[in-house]
């Protein structure tokens, strides 16, 4: 079973009706004992790092999640602050994050930027692949992605570089390391390239 995990941080209806048009069952939960029978994980989000960080505390998920995730390999999915939390620290906060991806979060740097383009980063963008991958399978360079983002993540190692975008220079849009997937972007809004990316995700 895919568990979408629910720590009141997400926009976790859109996702769950995504995977309901490609037929795919989920639950939703909170609970330790569902996440622990879960056979894949994902972690949604949107809003403020340090509100994501600290709602996972409180919710007593990290010890469960560092268990499913690091020890037993489940793999998992982060979506947007999802994906931003599996790194070490934020711009945004000052909470320390997931660890799991030697990776930090980044405001855009306007002064790297066209005047014209604004912050945050709101529209259908185009992915560039870094690395074969099966979350990608049926995707290229032309597959196109709906952001809303004001912050982004920086990789410390190459190899955990899934994807890029351009957005006034180029910044990491996914993330992969062995069994851990994260993506700035938002698949459940991404149409057949969101139902897609989901797809893969499933087979893995």
């Amino acid at each position: 079973m895919l568990t979408i995990i629910n720590y009141n941080a997400g926009n976790i209806k859109s996702i769950q009706n995504m995977l309901k048009r490609i037929g795919v069952k989920s639950t939703i939960s909170s609970s330790v004992n569902e996440i622990e029978s879960a056979e894949k994980l994902i972690l949604p989000g949107v809003g403020h790092y340090d509100y994501g960080m600290k709602n996972l505390k409180e919710c007593g998920l990290i010890e469960c999640l560092n268990k499913k995730v690091l020890v037993e390999k489940t793999p998992l999915l982060g979506i947007c602050l999802g994906a931003q939390l599996l790194g070490n620290r934020s711009d945004e906060g000052i909470e320390s994050g997931l660890g799991w991806i030697d990776m930090d979060v980044i405001r855009f740097d306007k002064s790297n930027m066209n005047a014209d383009l604004k912050v945050p980063h709101m529209s259908w963008n185009e992915i560039s692949i870094q690395k074969t991958s099966r979350l990608m399978e049926g995707l290229n360079n032309e597959s196109r992605f709906y952001f809303v983002h004001s912050f982004h993540m920086k990789c410390k190692n190459q190899s955990d570089i899934l994807t890029t975008t351009q957005y006034g220079y180029e910044f990491v849009s996914s993330v992969e390391h062995e069994n851990i997937f994260g993506v700035q972007f938002h698949p459940e809004k991404s149409h057949r390239f969101g139902m897609q990316l989901l797809e893969n995700f499933i087979k893995i």
